[in-house]
């Protein structure tokens, strides 16, 4: 069986849970017996072409003197964007203007034959525009490559595959890893709305990450409960993540080095043993969707009973520098860590030096960071509102809004060696259980349930 899979971004060069979603998926699929052609926006070279065919939409040429392009340019949404855009869970909050441009321009298919698109591959301003012009490179990939089904993730991919499925009448799978209800809260896009709403009708099957998004699926958009898959994300084992260090990952890794400098001192004859540090990490989006304020606030009752913790946040996003501001108000700063983005082996590190991880999400479709965490044996505080609590047995969890609740977790597994002793270890059982090969199987019975054969 053969898969055309359209995605936004691929390993190493990832801004969310997405692409290494995207990655671990096509290794397991490959090990079903399925072979995936992968397509984004822009590949940079050093991608693990191991797993999948990776096709660059920056090099696909086509001609616009087709029919199919002129219908496609015609259908394109002009809206105006943000300049701060974040990771892919998080940018819908910026797009300031949510109507279609008046006066469009006219088509000239003359002055764009034989057409390459050099897409940034990133979450700019013109992020609308290069999400339509990508479904114009879809019909020509779909169009070189023979395959059974296409699979399209999260909404910027939805009309590459739908664009691909009116070329070829190949089937369509789209895979749900939020919806604008957990990005944007009640301050929901309508265009971004319109565009999932559309992918999910259009769709001949959806998959889910976990069913508190199924149900999102079904009483926001409207979709038959007949339609959707919940399918579970898993996590790679660490030696199996590919990594490049970049100019931004090493000045990331200098900060990260920073957080854990007190603890290097020279060597000296019978130097008695240092207590760990207790390190409390919160590692993700610093947007509305991953619940940063009640992290601190949680910090803010924890430091009261004991001011020697202290508490990392791991990287970047809109509300960063509110959250800067208010833990220099509450006098926290000099306990208080932020590291920027990290990745690859970075996070490891991170995890590495951590007692304690919290993901306190407002609206979490699934949530990846937890695995990761266990799979180090660091025992995790998560929110209730997250996919990955249907999942977990062994991980403390909270209301996202419950700051007492959340500041109790956390001291009770940085003062009861016991307790953290047991979710660390059967946590780390919990997340070496969740295998992509298992998610695979899965995945690959949607694909054999759409196809005609």
């Amino acid at each position: 069986m053969k898969v055309l899979m359209f995605g936004w971004e691929f390993p190493p060069h990832i801004s969310g849970g997405l692409g290494t979603a995207c990655y671990g998926m096509c290794k397991g699929l490959l090990a079903q017996g399925v072979e995936v052609v992968f397509v984004a926006p822009k590949m940079h070279g050093d991608e693990d072409a191991s797993v999948a065919r990776l096709v660059n939409a920056s090099e696909v040429e086509i001609n616009l003197c087709n029919p199919i392009y002129r219908e496609l340019f015609h259908n394109l949404t002009y809206i105006e964007v943000g300049a701060a855009l974040v990771p892919y869970s998080g940018f819908g909050q910026y797009l300031d203007l949510e109507k279609v441009k008046e006066g469009k321009s006219v088509f000239d298919a003359a002055a764009y034959t034989h057409q390459k698109f050099n897409f940034s591959g990133e979450y700019r301003a013109n992020l609308m525009e290069e999400v339509d012009r990508y479904a114009m490179v879809a019909v020509k990939v779909a169009q070189q490559h023979t395959f059974d089904v296409i699979h399209a993730h999260d909404w910027l991919t939805y009309r590459a595959g739908i664009a691909a499925k009116k070329a070829t009448g190949k089937p369509l799978v789209i895979h749900v890893h939020a919806t604008e209800f957990d990005r944007s809260g009640k301050n929901v896009n309508s265009v971004v709305f319109g565009i999932e709403r559309e992918g999910m009708l259009a769709a001949d099957h959806i998959i889910t990450v976990s069913n508190y998004t199924r149900d999102i699926v079904i009483n926001r958009y409207g979709i038959d409960p007949g339609k959707i898959t919940t399918v579970y994300n898993a996590v790679e084992p660490k030696d199996s993540e590919p990594e490049v260090q970049t100019g931004a990952q090493k000045a990331a890794k200098k900060k990260l080095i920073a957080v854990n400098k007190r603890d290097r001192q020279p060597e000296q004859a019978e130097q008695p043993e240092k207590p760990k540090r207790k390190i409390v990490t919160f590692l993700g989006r610093v947007t509305y969707q991953k619940g940063p304020e009640y992290f601190v606030e949680a910090a803010r009752l924890v430091m009261e009973k004991d001011p020697d913790v202290e508490f990392v946040m791991a990287g970047s996003g809109d509300m960063l520098h509110a959250i800067v501001r208010r833990v220099a108000a509450l006098g926290l700063g000099n306990r208080f860590h932020f590291t920027g983005f990290l990745r690859g082996a970075d996070v490891d590190r991170m995890y590495g030096m951590s007692s304690v991880y919290v993901m306190p999400s407002v609206s979490e479709p699934f949530g990846i960071s937890p695995l990761e965490a266990m799979r180090s044996n660091v025992p995790v505080v998560i929110s209730k509102q997250s996919g990955v609590a249907e999942i977990l047995n062994h991980a403390l969890k909270v209301d996202f809004w419950d700051v007492d609740a959340m500041a109790d977790a956390i001291y009770a597994l940085l003062h009861y060696p016991a307790l953290s002793q047991i979710f660390a270890q059967m946590g780390g059982e919990d997340a070496k259980a969740l295998k992509w090969s298992s998610a695979a199987e899965k995945i690959k019975w949607v694909y054999q349930r759409v196809c005609p054969f």
